[in-house]
């Protein structure tokens, strides 16, 4: 297909988000959108379409159609194209509905959620960044998982230093391990959720709070997301399926989907979904970040803090690891392959 570039309708760490038109005498094509950067930084881009590829289609799951290379002043460009969801994220939606969502409502979008990440498990891979933003919405009400440049086969092994995901949906054993396979997605859902119905991240965090602190509160401790007061009881139980340290304990994907509180829902209407451009405040913690460079004051503690803590050999393990994630001379985060919606 030969195209043009439209209006820029959002953008990412390394490059843009734009509609996309076809050129004068072509035949019409959906409406897409592409997402572009320099091939030198296009290593997430690419693995975004190779894993949409072999995923297939699926209702709840982004679709893809096809890609390119480009040279558009002096530069050469990887553009990946991709429905356009004209309604704008869910961290949009939640905006725009005052902050937070209803019970009735939040569950209903955390079911289209669970449907896609039990489709993308059951073809062997985890999202491994699932926050509001990167679920989209579109006119017809269709809720769709999207955001795939992190992701990764179930049980692949990584870099050591490696991180993927916001730091306020990390699991605890990825802090602990590095570990990210299918419960990882799972405890993020809880965090959505939680995001969803409440407007604030699920770890109640006051501005100021470090990386390290953090990671030691989710690795390290014993606390929990705190699970709202106000939701049902169904609800309560569903989230601590989704929030046990354990990931052999948490519930997956397909036994969520059958537990009461998402079993109970046998309403399918589809609603319309406005769209107005978003504003989130990140020093304020309204919203999760959207990529590791967006958590405020991004340093480490000082061993003086963590120390009172590390009194076992499991611990002073988990805490080396967190250390190492939040030193200065930690990798490079900006490959992080996020990429931000605006409309």
């Amino acid at each position: 297909m030969e195209w043009v570039r439209g209006k820029t309708i959002g953008y990412g760490s390394f490059g843009t988000v734009n509609l996309v038109l076809p050129k004068t005498g072509f035949p019409k094509s959906p409406l897409m959108a592409v997402k572009s950067c320099e091939t030198g930084n296009s290593a997430s881009l690419e693995n975004e379409k190779q894993v949409l590829d072999q995923l297939g289609s699926c209702p709840q799951i982004i679709r893809c159609f096809g890609d390119d290379y480009s040279v558009e002043n002096r530069g050469k460009f990887y553009n990946l194209f991709l429905e356009y969801a004209d309604k704008g994220s869910l961290a949009d939606h939640v905006e725009r509905n005052g902050g937070r969502l209803m019970e009735s409502d939040a569950k209903r979008l955390a079911k289209s959620v669970l449907r896609g990440l039990n489709f993308v498990h059951s073809k062997g891979f985890v999202h491994c960044d699932v926050k509001l933003q990167n679920v989209l919405l579109f006119g017809n009400g269709d809720v769709k998982l999207a955001d795939f440049g992190l992701a990764k086969r179930n049980g692949e092994k990584q870099g050591r230093f490696e991180i993927r995901g916001t730091p306020l949906s990390i699991a605890p054993e990825s802090v602990n391990g590095n570990v990210y396979d299918f419960p990882v997605d799972i405890w993020a859902l809880g965090c959505v959720f939680v995001e969803m119905f409440t407007g604030k991240p699920a770890w109640n965090l006051k501005p100021g709070t470090n990386m390290a602190d953090l990671l030691i509160k989710i690795g390290v401790s014993d606390e929990l997301p705190e699970i709202p007061r106000e939701l049902s009881e169904e609800g309560k139980d569903f989230l601590g399926k989704c929030f046990s340290k354990d990931p052999n304990k948490r519930w997956t994907a397909e036994m969520l989907l059958d537990h009461p509180f998402m079993a109970a829902d046998d309403d399918e209407t589809t609603v319309p979904f406005p769209s107005t451009p978003s504003q989130c405040c990140f020093e304020e913690f309204s919203v999760s970040p959207r990529c590791p460079f967006d958590f405020p004051d991004w340093v480490s503690t000082d061993e003086s803090s963590s120390g009172a803590r590390a009194n076992s050999s499991a611990v002073s393990s988990a805490l080396d690891r967190i250390r190492e994630l939040a030193f200065d001379e930690a990798p490079n985060w900006g490959v992080c392959g996020s990429w931000i919606s605006l409309r």
